[in-house]
């Protein structure tokens, strides 16, 4: 098929570009920085600049296309409400697709966003999911949660470099995906005509909770974690305060979803029914251990490969 990808210079867009063209579709990508894209010209696919806040620019990317798939969010630096960029920018798309006759559509959702509108983010996706339920569209809704990839810098370099890993909230248990494995389901829905008009939770084998990520961590680094937990009160009082300043809106409902992974509630869903309707194999979906045991390993063999570089080139400078 001829497929459209909003968001994919993002961790998430950027494997789902990826494992499009492996499946032999023909991928577009929309861009707001073609600069910043040119990975994804290499990989074989075809770039076009445009902006979910400019309608002009999405009549253009839709030309000739059969599908889109939406993996596009407000990242953290950027300013505004999410409502301003994610909301507005969701119903220009929409009504983009419309307008060129694209009916084919694969959304990337939150898991259990209907229980969380307080939270910007979340109801955001709620919201979505419901105008393309009440629309006429042949969507597919993923509901992920967490990335594998997030837990890199939230945890696994903090262990690596003796900082503090900070947690806030109840420990919940979230059950991480990594995002190769996300895009595996993204791309399948195309071919899979029992996915249409459906929504499915698609997320990682086992829910972890932040406790057990720093003890693989410090197994698998062979360092020793310093936590510090940040009381809900605390969190509350710095929504408060920048909820003052228009430039940190975003921050303001960014802190918001703390209500989401501290609240002690597990992110986590059966997976049984959605392997099967895709037709993809749970054994292929990576483990959250093997995925840290891996980065770990890559880092630390470089890093000594690195200190004996160095090694050699000291003893170069040596008079004898």
């Amino acid at each position: 098929m001829r497929v459209l990808v909003i968001g994919g210079t993002g961790t998430l867009g950027r494997q789902i570009a990826r494992r499009a063209l492996d499946a032999g579709h023909q991928v577009r990508c929309m861009v707001r920085t073609p600069r910043k894209a040119a990975f994804l010209q290499e990989w074989g696919c075809e770039l076009t600049r445009g902006d979910l806040l400019e309608p002009d620019s999405l009549d253009y990317a839709l030309e000739g296309q059969e599908a889109v798939i939406d993996a596009a969010g407000t990242r953290a630096t950027e300013g505004g409400s999410v409502y301003d960029t994610d909301w507005t920018g969701k119903l220009n798309l929409f009504n983009a697709c419309q307008r060129a006759g694209v009916k084919r559509v694969v959304f990337i959702s939150l898991l259990d966003a209907d229980k969380h509108r307080d939270v910007p983010l979340m109801d955001i996706k709620y919201c979505t999911e419901q105008l393309l339920i009440d629309s006429d569209f042949d969507y597919t809704i993923l509901r992920c949660v967490a990335f594998m990839q997030g837990v890199i810098g939230q945890v696994a370099i903090p262990v690596l470099e003796s900082q503090t890993v900070w947690v806030s909230g109840t420990p919940t248990s979230i059950a991480y995906m990594n995002t190769q494995d996300v895009a595996r389901f993204a791309v399948a829905a195309l071919q899979r005509p029992e996915t249409v008009r459906q929504a499915f939770p698609v997320v990682g084998p086992r829910a972890w909770n932040t406790g057990e990520i720093t003890q693989l961590c410090e197994k698998y680094s062979g360092k020793s974690a310093r936590v510090f937990r940040v009381r809900p009160v605390l969190l509350r009082a710095m929504q408060a305060v920048a909820s003052f300043f228009e430039p940190a809106v975003n921050v303001v409902e960014r802190l918001a979803f703390d209500k989401v992974t501290g609240g002690g509630v597990s992110l986590d869903a059966p997976m049984e029914a959605s392997y099967a309707v895709f037709g993809l194999d749970p054994a292929e979906t990576t483990q959250l251990d093997d995925y840290l045991k891996e980065y770990y390993d890559t880092i630390l063999r470089r890093l000594r490969e690195l200190e004996a570089d160095l090694d050699k080139d000291a003893k170069k400078k040596l008079p004898f």
